[in-house]
């Protein structure tokens, strides 16, 4: 994860993980992408109907389907320094945290944190190896969670240093693999850290390559080697901050010194170093005792980890509403950072925090399907198995006369939006966005540009297709480390299962008829009260009942219709009159366990 704050969370990996080159085609050429990332680089392949991406330790090339447009040369977008005025407001309430972040008046990022669906990256676990499968070239884990983690080759292969002065990147970026076989056998017991948060079917991505992160260094137990955050650009304080990392790491310790390291003296990094490496003996010792499936770290919560990660020079003001939550981060910038202590302030107005500070009201829509803009356009946005999909539509007073001029205004601030709301959502994973189709090629690329600018202010890796498609969509990925805030604050739909739609009253009754037919096939009861919702009884009764006494006809029964305002416009229930029961489950015919009726509950 990038090192400053791709979320709030101890998986900081900062330095020289944190700053993705990428070099701008040549005239006539594609762009070529060049990774500095220490453990993890995106790389891009076909999967199914959509592009899909894999996380690499250095860029492996993929065979493509024909039929999907060539991602590899998509460009990483390297995050955006522009200042700007930044603030963050913490509330504490009663049983969960709210975290937002606001960006030159625009809400920028929010974090919910809840007792029961608290974050677990970066915790630490014993775990036993469970399955190799030499075909993906990777096992599984059993950590004790509902499902077991999934462990990749390349997350097991010892961490390299990325930083610039050390050995070619060409010969980092073809560095090969040994076989799983070789690394992790059935029943042998493992120290994994949580990569990333279990999402939908797949259980919780996990890596043996540890990492403790602190406020001014990553420290990596079992390596050899100093990195410097790219960030830090100047050379001399690179070097005295390599030079003083070396001095004061213990052996068998790999260290990486983060932005916020930049300028500190001496003592600032030992004392930092020293509480990472007390923090893994306790780990160590924890290890010995404990028997796997076992937490052997546990990360800092939420509100911590942002103070530690988020709260820079760079951030103009932090605002609490708890006493408590305010007299630990002063106490915690006393010894880390005594100059942001003015920054802080504590919320004493009665009104609360959010509601004074128009965060509240912008909560309210984040998971709304459409999104309006002030121009007038709009973004719709789907999420499915596959991927993000976000539909531009333009406004309504769009004038014929200046028509593509409109469309490229309309499409520019559309760009703008849609990478405030992937940060905002959280949405990761691939995203395909159909902007307002435009025939002007320099409008496409002034698209293309602009598009891969608004994603610069974004703390996660983002890779950004360089033109618009032939079919005029934007196809992009975004690192997803775990649900975007609609899975994380929702539940499916009991009615339709999550699907998004519902039959309507014909095909239900179309259900009915066929259920009727099976039921006079097998010699079953002859006469029955059908229980439905009341629009779908109108609609039987229709046309002076014509439906209902065709339906008697042809299956030689009696159906009494009842209504029933409790039941959805898909259910129904035949109630047998002869035995008293509800007979619906005896002639449905079922598809993965999902029918038209459903048992009486």
């Amino acid at each position: 994860m990038n090192a400053d704050g791709l979320e709030p969370t101890s998986q900081v990996e900062d330095a020289a993980r944190s700053g993705p080159e990428w070099i701008r085609p040549a005239q006539g050429r594609q762009p070529q992408i060049v990774a500095s990332f220490h453990r993890r680089t995106p790389t891009l392949m076909s999967q199914g109907c959509a592009a899909g991406i894999r996380v690499a330790t250095r860029a492996r090339r993929y065979p493509l389907l024909p039929s999907v447009p060539d991602l590899r040369h998509r460009q990483l977008v390297t995050p955006r320094t522009r200042s700007m005025h930044t603030e963050i407001f913490i509330n504490q309430g009663i049983h969960e945290s709210r975290i937002a972040i606001v960006e030159d008046g625009d809400l920028a990022e929010i974090w919910v944190e809840r007792p029961e669906a608290e974050r677990i990256v970066g915790d630490i676990y014993k775990g036993t190896v469970t399955a190799v499968l030499p075909s993906l070239q990777a096992a599984f884990v059993e950590i004790g969670l509902e499902r077991t983690a999934f462990l990749q080759v390349r997350d097991m292969v010892e961490a390299e240093s990325d930083d610039e002065s050390n050995g070619s990147s060409r010969h980092r970026r073809s560095r090969s693999f040994p076989n799983i076989q070789d690394l992790a056998k059935k029943g042998q017991q493992l120290l994994v850290q949580i990569a990333k948060e279990p999402i939908g079917t797949k259980g919780a991505r996990v890596t043996t390559q540890l990492s403790l992160a602190g406020r001014f260094i990553v420290a990596m137990p079992n390596g050899d080697w100093v990195g410097v955050s790219r960030k830090i650009s100047s050379w001399n304080e690179r070097r005295r901050l390599r030079d003083v990392v070396r001095k004061l790491r213990p052996d068998g310790f790999s260290a990486i010194v983060r932005t916020e390291g930049r300028g500190k003296p001496e003592k600032d990094l030992r004392k930092d170093l020293k509480q990472l490496t007390r923090t893994f003996r306790r780990i160590q010792k924890r290890d010995k005792r404990l028997k796997p499936p076992a937490v052997i770290h546990r990360e800092i919560g939420m509100t911590s980890s942002v103070i530690r990660d988020l709260f820079t020079e760079n951030v103009d003001r932090l605002v609490v509403d708890s006493r408590d939550l305010y007299d630990e981060i002063v106490e915690y910038l006393k010894q880390v950072s005594p100059e942001l202590r003015k920054r802080v302030e504590l919320h004493r107005d009665k009104k609360p925090l959010f509601d004074v500070n128009k965060i509240e009201g912008e909560l309210d829509k984040v998971n709304e399907r459409e999104v309006w803009m002030r121009r007038g356009g709009s973004l719709v946005i789907d999420h499915a198995e596959a991927g993000t999909f976000i539909d531009v539509n333009s406004a309504r007073n769009t004038a014929k006369r200046d028509q593509e001029e409109s469309i490229l205004h309309t499409n520019l601030e559309a760009a703008r939006e849609v990478a405030r709301q992937l940060r905002l959502r959280d949405i990761g994973g691939i995203i395909v966005i159909d902007f307002i189709d435009m025939h002007d090629e320099r409008n496409r690329r002034k698209l293309v540009d602009a598009m891969t600018e608004e994603v610069k202010r974004d703390r996660a890796k983002v890779s950004i297709s360089p033109q618009i498609s032939e079919f005029g969509l934007i196809e992009m990925t975004r690192q997803r480390v775990r649900p975007n805030l609609l899975h994380t604050h929702s539940e499916p739909c009991p009615t339709c299962e999550g699907r998004g739609r519902i039959m309507g009253a014909d095909t239900t009754i179309t259900k009915i008829e066929r259920w009727l037919r099976r039921a006079y096939a097998h010699n079953s009861d002859r006469r029955f009260h059908l229980r439905v919702h009341p629009e779908v009884a109108a609609a039987v009764r229709g046309e002076n009942g014509r439906r209902l006494k065709d339906m008697r006809k042809a299956t030689k029964t009696r159906v009494d219709i009842v209504e029933d305002a409790t039941m959805t416009l898909q259910d129904y229930r035949f109630i047998s009159t002869r035995r008293e029961l509800d007979v619906t489950a005896e002639h449905l015919i079922r598809v993965g366990g999902n029918n038209g009726g459903r048992r009486s509950r």
